[in-house]
């Protein structure tokens, strides 16, 4: 189901400033059940958002109302919801009163063969380099064109994802998961004070290892780790197996996390 401003409907106005600019901001929510595991997170992700793009912030509680409208036939669910200025005149100048758009949508849960949790994913290493903006470092704002022309750069099935770096040559995230690597036996994460998209499961991971460098991460360093994983919240904590030639096997750290990530509420078959 998709409700658009509480109403059940598929189309927005031609004039909402999201479809003509990109001027919101998205959130994709995993329920398991009647339970999102991370809701909070994402509403607080969503709200700082909203207030650095001066974005009137919908309730989290009529969000909630509407997700669990949204997903009601489904028993797990992935619940997109968008929140776009509204409608504008033509320009870029942003309405005096805004008038926020919300759009909340269910979907099935996408499935990934338990293999992939229990040895890992193949990643492409892309060409496609992330601009520095800090203005939009870290928001999940609807302008996802980098990421577009970064997954359409390979087409091989058993590439699951691909490594997105930044022009100076630091590796920064997967085209739609953010990235942990194990280093001299040290959990690193790529700092997103200049782009890319800081992750509500990438928060949770922070949490729970505690002590995590948080820092630039030049690919060569990246591709050298003992343990490469992805983080995201719909699909949860997946292993690296490799980044074109280069062959990891998923270790303690990975596994830890992916321990919590169960201990969170989440399904994740390991054989």
């Amino acid at each position: 189901m998709m409700l658009v401003n509480g109403q059940p409907a598929q189309s927005v106005s031609a004039l909402d400033r999201g479809l003509a600019y990109g001027d919101g901001l998205f959130e994709t929510i995993r329920f398991v059940g009647g339970t999102a595991p991370l809701w909070q997170r994402h509403m607080q992700r969503l709200l700082s958002g909203c207030q650095r793009l001066g974005i009137p912030c919908p309730d989290a509680r009529q969000l909630l109302d509407e997700a669990q409208q949204a997903r009601a036939d489904l028993g797990h669910a992935v619940v997109r919801i968008t929140v776009t200025r509204g409608e504008g005149e033509r320009g870029y100048a942003p309405p005096s009163r805004p008038m926020a758009t919300r759009i909340v949508g269910a979907f099935a849960v996408p499935v990934l063969p338990a293999q992939r949790y229990r040895d890992g994913i193949g990643m492409y290493r892309c060409s496609t380099t992330l601009a520095d903006q800090p203005l939009l470092a870290g928001i999940k704002h609807l302008n996802r064109l980098e990421q577009v022309l970064a997954r359409a750069e390979w087409s091989d099935p058993r590439l699951a994802e691909g490594l997105v770096c930044d022009r100076h040559g630091h590796a920064i995230s997967a085209t739609s998961a953010n990235l942990f690597a194990v280093i001299d036996g040290v959990p690193v994460t790529p700092a997103l004070d200049r782009c890319g998209v800081a992750g509500v499961a990438r928060a949770a991971v922070l949490d729970f290892l505690g002590s995590v460098e948080v820092r630039d991460l030049p690919l060569c360093e990246c591709l050298d780790a003992s343990e490469l994983f992805l983080s995201s919240s719909v699909r949860g904590i997946l292993p690296v197996q490799a980044v074109g030639d280069t062959v990891y096997a998923p270790g303690p750290v990975t596994r830890a996390v992916q321990g919590h990530w169960r201990d969170l509420g989440f399904p994740m078959e390991l054989a």
